[in-house]
């Protein structure tokens, strides 16, 4: 599916420069999804989680592939801010052809769930919903395996049900350090709200080009700038946006940073060493931008200070390892699971 997806951005991107020499053609329209991204097809089965909370009636999406020769095990993807479940196409073949039964959901507010237009959204509420969505599926003691914001996500997760989690992986996440401690200005949701509405291919490019991809831009990440432009610029994009801003309001104001030393779990941190993200970086004063986003510093700062933590780090990837080198990534995480 998604080679058939690049396919054709690669095509529209050809035609849209004409041949050599030839003026260029108008600008590509804009892709539109639906709120919860209709009309964008994942690589595996989509099911849906109906459930209720804070009064009211939600679905989950989430992928459950289950191996051809089972190891008894589940690895539970959580995705970041600008990803879905579909972005762990890799890691879902990888870790599936190693046996494990693997469980990806696309989290309340993101990607193919639900939208609400009323939601407090905190990330324990979030790990109750994904609690509430293994328990359905019968999934006891998972590896949890969270990237950026999912890397947080996976933090909480494992401080509530320290005993309902066999292993616990971050991957590039953000919240190993308080932003607001470190200077970053208050930022109100209308402002939040506001940035979001501008949300544009160009600008998702961009901005994954610079800190996603340490630099570089492949043709092979485009269907995901495709994936949260179409979600961004469709029918539902205001809704889309209000809970993109409730969304990144509970990630500045929630750091998990200050309970890392009370994790009782077994830790692996996977880290881009050219990372340099840090939410609302660009609004804080250019001396404390600067020192914002140090990921060599805080990858081992963190492995300090979490128990019985291993660090593996990746010198020239950035925010995404697993996607700039899944191949490379997968194996590291493989091998990093598989260790007693």
């Amino acid at each position: 599916m998604l080679r058939s997806i690049l396919a054709s951005a690669l095509a529209a991107v050809l035609l849209s420069l004409g041949p050599p020499g030839s003026a260029r053609a108008e600008p590509l329209p804009q892709p539109a999804y639906g709120p919860e991204l209709e009309g964008f097809a994942y690589p595996f089965p989509v099911a849906r989680f109906q459930f209720t909370s804070q009064r009211q009636p939600l679905q989950m999406a989430y992928l459950d592939i289950h191996p051809a020769t089972p190891n008894g095990r589940t690895a539970v993807l959580l995705h970041g801010k600008n990803f879905c479940a579909a972005t762990w196409e890799s890691q879902i073949r990888a870790l599936s052809d190693a046996g494990y039964r693997v469980v990806a959901p696309d989290q309340i507010g993101f990607c193919k769930s639900s939208k609400p237009a009323a939601y407090q959204f905190t990330f324990r509420q979030l790990a109750e919903n994904t609690h509430a969505l293994l328990g359905m599926l019968g999934v006891e003691r998972p590896i949890l395996v969270g990237h950026s914001t999912g890397g947080m996500l996976a933090a909480h997760y494992a401080l509530l049900y320290p005993k309902e989690v066999g292993q616990l992986v971050l991957v590039n996440p953000v919240g190993l350090e308080d932003w607001s401690a470190k200077g970053l200005p208050p930022i109100a949701l209308d402002q939040w709200y506001r940035r979001e509405l501008k949300t544009s291919a160009q600008s998702i490019r961009a901005y994954e080009t610079a800190t996603y991809y340490a630099g570089t831009w492949e043709p092979r990440y485009e269907p995901w700038v495709d994936m949260l432009a179409g979600l961004n610029n469709g029918p539902g994009k205001e809704a889309v946006a209000w809970d993109s801003a409730l969304l990144y309001d509970m990630i500045v104001t929630q750091p998990v940073v200050y309970r890392f030393p009370q994790i009782a779990v077994p830790t692996l941190l996977m880290i881009g060493q050219k990372d340099n993200t840090a939410i609302g970086k660009d609004l804080a004063p250019p001396e404390v931008r600067a020192s914002l986003g140090n990921y060599p510093e805080l990858g081992k700062a963190a492995a300090r200070v979490i128990p019985g933590a291993r660090l593996v780090e990746f010198p020239n990837l950035g925010h995404a390892p697993q996607m700039s080198d899944p191949e490379g990534f997968n194996r590291a995480l493989i091998a990093g699971i598989s260790a007693p």
